[in-house]
């Protein structure tokens, strides 16, 4: 079977691939010489545009760099919108983080590269919490949406996208921070919904080291 992809669509993701260039363009250039020296000439430069196509696409470098972080966001809630009505929530936020970390057309480094850089400088931590409050609320109306509660006067909702996002979060810190590579990202994210399901018991205290 041969499938065809409309002119529109075809448009849709050559759209698409072009923020994404310009938007990872600013996260390299913002990461190499600082968010302060970086231009639209040189971000569109970058990704191999105009700098007329890169004001077709963000007002400024500083919505060019959140790019990143609001399309990681978006993509939470339409993958859960997508997933099947009658399935668990947990289950269902489970299989995306999941398939979000294990996906081997993902470089995981890009996103802390966007987040360290965002995280560095005030006036762009200031933008991306604008943001964040949106997308989650985003979010959470998807959860309560599946799960039949009331985003704004029931705590089920809020609490489960806030604890989901902390578990992804708390787990990746570990990978990157983790010399040895000990544990995979999938591996991680695992541990965290099966502790967070558990309800989070206390942990066991570790066995002695031999010669301790």
């Amino acid at each position: 079977m041969v499938i065809v992809t409309s002119p529109t669509g075809l448009r849709d993701l050559k759209k698409a691939a072009t923020r994404d260039a310009l938007g990872m363009a600013a996260v390299r250039l913002g990461k190499e010489h600082g968010i302060d020296a970086v231009t639209a000439d040189a971000i569109a430069h970058e990704a191999g545009v105009s700098t007329r196509t890169f004001h077709n696409y963000f007002s400024n470098k500083e919505e060019a760099v959140l790019h990143h972080i609001e399309v990681s966001a978006l993509e939470w809630f339409e993958l859960l919108r997508a997933r099947p009505s009658t399935e668990p929530i947990w289950d269902s936020l489970r299989h995306i983080a999941i398939d979000l970390v294990a996906d081997p057309g993902r470089d995981l480094d890009d996103t802390f590269a966007a987040a360290r850089l965002i995280e560095a400088n005030p006036a762009l931590m200031a933008r991306k919490l604008e943001m964040h409050q949106s997308l989650t609320r985003k979010l959470g109306e998807a959860i309560a949406e599946r799960t039949g509660t009331d985003i704004d006067t029931d705590l089920y909702p809020n609490l489960l996208q806030m604890a989901v996002g902390g578990a992804v979060t708390a787990a990746l810190n570990i990978w990157v921070t983790d010399s040895a590579g000990a544990s995979t990202p999938r591996a991680l994210i695992e541990d965290a919904f099966d502790q967070l399901r558990a309800g989070l018991p206390e942990p066991q205290p570790s066995e002695p080291k031999r010669g301790a």
